[in-house]
């Protein structure tokens, strides 16, 4: 579920090898968040490695929660 801080996206261009969690890494610091990407890219949702060339939006999160961010009664 994307959060209420989406603040717009960037566009990406996959590169050959690029997967979901090592974009969010670059994108986010977290592999974690590959969830955010792929829920606003919905038409790529079952691609593992991409092949390179597809145009991808990545959402802009502010203060992306991550399990470490979250309260203990939010996880």
């Amino acid at each position: 579920m994307l959060p209420d801080t989406i603040n717009g996206y960037v566009e990406y261009m996959a590169q050959a090898g690029d997967m979901f969690d090592l974009i969010a890494l670059r994108m986010y610091g977290d592999d974690k968040l590959a969830g955010y990407i792929i829920e606003y890219n919905p038409e790529y949702s079952d691609v593992l490695i991409f092949e390179g060339g597809e145009l991808l939006k990545l959402p802009i999160v502010e203060d992306p929660e991550t399990e470490e961010t979250v309260a203990p009664w939010k996880r």
